[in-house]
């Protein structure tokens, strides 16, 4: 098996300004996150900033909370992981 490149190519980092309970903050992802972000939000009917916050809030509540960029991937990652999971299993 071969590797490829991702859709779209390897892209650098693409920073957003992102309402975050109130707070404007900016953000760093590469496109492919901003991509699976929005893809997720819109998935369960939420703004882009909604699902952020909602993350946001599981990190903080995590014991060595990471930073936002590193939780979003994370989370985005997960995300795709079990979707792949539901996909194979059926």
């Amino acid at each position: 098996m071969s590797l490829a490149a991702p859709p779209g190519g390897f892209r650098g980092p693409v920073k957003r300004s992102i309402t975050i309970a109130g707070h404007e903050t900016s953000i760093t992802l590469e496109p492919i996150f901003w991509c699976a972000l929005e893809n997720a939000a819109a998935a369960r009917g939420l703004p882009l900033s909604a699902l952020v916050a909602e993350i946001d809030a599981l990190r903080v509540e995590a014991r060595d909370p990471p930073n936002l960029a590193s939780a979003l991937r994370s989370w985005a990652f997960a995300e795709a992981n079990a979707a792949n999971s539901e996909n194979v299993s059926q």
